[in-house]
């Protein structure tokens, strides 16, 4: 009888077909170009069998070496924030009628799926004050990055976006991985050092006829508000490119959106709109723009439309307007490869916004303003230390710097040695900025936590970290 593995449904004559189908006569030949000292000749080191009891003692041993987010002592974001959920969230989005619910290709069976991502589409429009928006994208990097694309598409015979020089460098990654085998050419625009505020002249100068798109950030990556983006967007169609807006969602109870200063294109972290962190995931990716056919005719992701009977009494439906996946009838020419999986996620965010309202929406917004504000004036106040190191208008995020005393690097191991989790070391990523780190304060943070924060980053400063 043919050994049969117990994971891998392949038989041995499974295996000599599919040997002599590539041209080989064994499985030793097959690797033959593996070099002998990278081949394991030996068993792995799995341990024995054991009970479930003892599996679980093991994980929840391991487990609680784990140091809870819950308690507010983390303050490092870079994109994932530490947000409050409320207990309603999980439990409504967690119903079987979501989680089981496949993506849409059949309204008539799907039409509770489609009104719920309608809603979320409704939403997010008018936050963003935005026409279109369509049902999420799998984060903000891989929405910046189809939003590159998407320009490049419309504006046809340009093939290059400009991007602030303050960008999420992990955004930045994801950008050029996304336009690289597009033959798009991506170009950072410079920024002024103090105010973090992006160079009118440097722009000026790289809106050439190739300029597809720019794309800004408000609240920028390192926390400060990007205040001239009406100059910006008058530059950018003056010059007849597309302006792509990157926004924090929570932001928008107190900062402009930006559909009101001209946005074509915006995209925007939905993570923190009750999705807890997860070790980073799953993200969601916030997509819209204006109500322009060769936009929204371009646009990636699905667009759920809603639709009525032409006679009395009216019923309402709801279905895929825009499909552009690559197994519906577009095939090559697709702009999307979204797929289930992201409609919960958008899901969630739906029930966190309804739940929250435009009062709690605002007052989120300020409460994280009043903190972070407080969290750096205090951080400032301590010798050696600059905050916030660049732009004057913060919100959550704001850039600290070490002028003197201890690198970024032992102020971090200091806070972690005293059970507080310091913000993103900056200094490989904006060497410019010296010895900085950039924190996150959210309305989880409360004063008593921002004041043993202070506390602590000033004994080590001061005092070596010594205790």
């Amino acid at each position: 009888m043919d050994f049969r593995h117990p994971y891998l449904p392949i038989t041995q004559e499974d295996e000599k077909l599919m040997l002599k189908s590539i041209g080989r006569a064994s499985m030793e030949e097959l690797f033959s170009t593996i070099p002998e000292k990278y081949r394991l000749r030996r068993d792995l080191k799995i341990p024995d069998s054991h009970s479930e009891l003892d599996v679980t003692r093991r994980i929840q041993e391991l487990a609680n070496k784990n140091r809870p987010m819950g308690d507010g002592r983390i303050f490092l974001g870079s994109g994932v924030g530490l947000h409050y959920i409320p207990a309603a969230v999980p439990a409504l989005a967690g119903r079987s009628e979501f989680v089981t619910a496949y993506t849409s290709y059949q309204p008539e069976i799907s039409q509770g799926m489609l009104q719920t991502l309608f809603e979320y589409q409704s939403l997010m429009a008018e936050i963003l004050d935005i026409d279109v928006v369509n049902s999420s994208m799998y984060d903000m990097a891989s929405g910046i990055a189809e939003a590159a694309r998407m320009a490049v598409r419309v504006a046809t015979h340009r093939s290059r976006i400009l991007v602030p020089g303050t960008i999420n460098p992990r955004h930045y990654k994801v950008l050029l991985t996304y336009t690289e085998p597009a033959n798009i050419e991506v170009e950072k625009v410079e920024y002024d050092s103090k105010t973090g505020l992006m160079s009118i002249s440097d722009l000026k100068s790289k809106m050439d006829e190739n300029a597809a798109g720019v794309y800004i950030e408000n609240p920028s990556y390192l926390g400060f508000i990007e205040t001239q983006v009406d100059s910006i967007n008058k530059i950018v169609h003056d010059a007849g490119a597309i302006l792509i807006a990157g926004v924090d969602i929570l932001s928008l109870g107190i900062v402009r959106p930006p559909g009101s200063y001209g946005a074509d294109v915006v995209v925007g972290e939905g993570q923190e709109l009750g999705l807890p962190m997860s070790y980073g995931g799953p993200l969601l990716g916030v997509f819209g723009c204006k109500m322009d056919r060769k936009l929204v005719y371009q646009m990636p992701g699905r667009l759920v439309g809603m639709t009525r009977t032409m006679a009395e009494p009216y019923e309402r439906g709801f279905v895929l307007t825009l499909s552009p996946r690559e197994q519906h009838i577009r095939r090559e020419k697709a702009t999307s490869n979204i797929c289930s999986n992201e409609a919960l996620a958008a899901v969630t965010s739906a029930i966190y916004l309804s739940l929250l309202g435009p009062a709690g929406l605002d007052q989120v917004s300020e409460a994280i303003a009043f903190r972070s504000n407080y969290a750096a004036k205090e951080l400032g106040s301590i010798p050696g230390v600059v905050a916030p190191a660049i732009g004057r208008s913060i919100w959550k995020e704001f850039v600290v710097r070490f002028e003197k005393g201890p690198s970024a690097r032992a102020v971090h191991e200091g806070l972690l040695a005293r059970n507080l989790h310091g913000g993103t070391i900056l200094t490989d990523e904006f060497p410019a900025l010296g010895e900085s780190m950039l924190f996150s304060v959210t309305e989880v943070h409360s004063k008593p936590i921002i004041d043993e924060l202070v506390k602590t980053v000033k004994d080590i400063v001061t005092r070596g970290g010594r205790r």
